[in-house]
Order: structure tokens, then sequence, then C-alpha cells
């Protein structure tokens, strides 16, 4: 064989060996595309709150954490993510059924930063969070009204509670006190009030009003009967509406009134006691919610 020819059949060789290893695109064949959308999974944690948004970029926020029977299972489920570090984790009030999985958070993963609405109490859940934040050296900050927290991607967190100066009786009502946020992304919003009951709903409609406006609403402290008001919905105009409950809770939770203030305004009612975990996708201009039941 001509001595070009085999340097020729060589060459050609290379070449096909090349595709083959980076999976013939020039780049490795097990790299993967990021996702260019917004991910928000309403955890099914039973009587508590848990949810964790994923954004382009694959920044990862987790607002409130469920109460302690549901630690494990909340781990278990963020891993199952994919997820191996957490941005930001928020507390949106000190609450066991908020506050009780934030332990096992902080044990379980890094955690980049730390927010809360400032209020303090006495009990021992609150005490082993304050002290393994301090003792990891978490960046720590209490959320302030009026504040914007930049999720990744194209996500904005804008705050538009807890009130202040703080309502009167809300160290005694911890509720009153909720991190309420509103979760923009391109076209597409969600506003997140923890549990806020009238008093709170009242203060952010008559400050903000308008502002308020989110295509999904995350439900006022589990569906009660003390939130989701009138002038609330009407202010939020959301289409549909998700709460984080437990089957048979003992608080009646979501109440027949609050799910008829639903029907009249026909916002789609979605339950995790009923539908398991909620998620919420969306490319900035439409939004899908699937259920997991």
């Amino acid at each position: 064989m001509p001595k070009n020819r085999v340097w020729t059949l060589l060459a050609v060789f290379s070449v096909v060996l090349a595709l083959l290893v980076t999976g013939g695109c020039g780049k490795p064949a097990v790299e993967r595309a990021e996702p260019s959308g917004l991910t928000i999974q309403v955890i099914d944690v039973g009587q508590g709150d848990a949810i964790l948004i994923r954004t382009p970029g694959q920044q990862v926020t987790l607002i409130d954490t469920g109460d302690v029977p549901a630690r494990n299972k909340l781990v278990a489920y963020i891993k199952k993510q994919g997820v191996i570090a957490i941005d930001n984790l928020i507390i949106t009030h000190p609450h066991a059924d908020h506050l009780g999985g934030a332990q096992a958070i902080l044990e379980n993963f890094p955690v980049k930063h730390v927010y809360d609405n400032g209020q303090t109490t006495t009990t021992a859940l609150y005490r082993q969070y304050l002290t393994l934040i301090q003792k990891k050296q978490i960046p720590f900050e209490v959320v302030k009204v009026g504040g914007q927290l930049d999720l990744g991607g194209g996500a904005i967190l804008t705050f538009y509670g807890p009130p202040s100066p703080p309502l009167a009786g809300a160290e005694t009502n911890l509720n009153n006190a909720s991190i309420v946020g509103r979760l923009s992304f391109g076209k597409f919003s969600m506003l997140l009030p923890g549990d806020a009951e009238l008093e709170e709903e009242r203060w952010i409609v008559k400050r903000y009003g308008g502002e308020l406006q989110s295509q999904v609403l995350k439900s006022g402290h589990h569906g009660s009967r003390t939130s989701s008001s009138l002038g609330f919905l009407k202010a939020v105009r959301p289409e549909a509406a998700i709460a984080s409950l437990g089957a048979g809770n003992d608080y009646h939770h979501p109440h027949p009134s609050t799910i008829r203030r639903y029907e009249d305004y026909k916002i789609k009612f979605f339950r995790t006691d009923t539908d398991g975990t909620v998620t919420i996708t969306s490319d900035g201009e439409t939004y899908t919610i699937t259920k997991e039941k």
C-alpha cells in the first residue's frame, strides 16, 4: 500500500475516534444542557409548608421546611431531585410546621444563605436552628419589606411582608409576621404568603394593591378561613391556588369557606393532601401545573 494512502487512512481513523469520544458534537457526551425554565414544587410534607424553587442555571431556593415528622421525607425528596446544595433557605416564620425540618436541611446540604423574618422564639427548634447557622458560619439576613432577592436566571423574589413596623399582636400571632414574597419570572408570577392571616393581608393590600397580582397563589395558612380574604383575592387575582396541608388534619384545613371563595372567583384549587406534590413549571411566557397523584 502506498505510504500516502496509509497516512490518509490513519487520519480518517483519528477523526472517527474523536467523534466517538466527544459524541460527535465537539463536547463531552456526558454534558447536559441546563434547564431554561423555572420549576416550583409545593412539596407534600403533610401539615406544613416546604416549597422548592429551581431557576435556570440550577440555583436552588427552599422556602420553609415542613414539620419535624416530615424532615426525613423532605431531605429524601430534595436529594431525589438531584439537588446537592441550597443557595437560599428562607423561613417565613418560626412555627414548627415551617421551621421543623431546618435542622435536617442544614445538616444534609451545604446552604449558602439563610433568610428569615427576624421574629425570635424560645422553642428548642428555634434555638437548634440558630445554633447550626452560627456553627456552620452561614451568612444570615433578616428580610425587609420592599426588598428583593435575585434567585438567578431572571427569577426575582420581591418581599411585601413582614409588615414594618410589626402589626399589633404579631409577637404572639407569629402568622401575621410572615414573610410574603412575590416570585416573578418573565410574564409568570406566584405569590407566596407564608401563613399571613387577615390582618397582614389587609396591611399588604393597603400598601401594595395591584402590585400583588399573580397567576398562582400559595394558599396562606394552609387554606385556613383566616386567610385568602376577599380583599386579598381581589388584589392578587390568581388563576390557581395551592394549599399545603396534611390529610385529616385537626385544623379543618382547607376550610370550606376558603374553598367557596376560590370557587366564587373561579380559582383552580390544588391541595397536597389529595394531589401530592404540586409542580409548577414556566418558560417565562406560559406555565403548567401538574399533580403527583
